[in-house]
């Protein structure tokens, strides 16, 4: 799907505070669903249940998805299910860690 990878692509540029690197390549984008009408849902998590950076980081992935021509409502919906860990990270990232 276009748009999808079009968000996917924009939110390489929101960056996790605590691991310096995009939230897609460290495997924190769980699903990015595309609905009727422009509306997005995104799943995602963070690092940890308690992360200080939630808030920001949701803030960031609405706003960059939000830059997407076609999208026009962003719900970005946090999840712990299943909890982050290293492995989900792009190999050539964690090679880094």
């Amino acid at each position: 799907m276009h748009i999808e990878a079009d968000i996917r692509a924009a939110l390489r540029t929101v960056i996790d505070p605590e691991l310096g690197h995009n939230i897609v390549d460290l495997g924190m984008v769980y699903d990015i669903d595309v609905g009727d009408a422009g509306k997005v849902d995104i799943l995602m998590t963070t690092t940890a249940r308690f992360c200080p950076a939630s808030a920001f980081l949701q803030e960031a992935v609405a706003a960059a998805a939000g830059t997407i021509d076609g999208v026009e409502k962003v719900k970005v919906e946090l999840t712990y299910d299943p909890p982050w860990t290293p492995d989900r990270m792009a190999p050539e990232i964690a090679i880094r860690f």
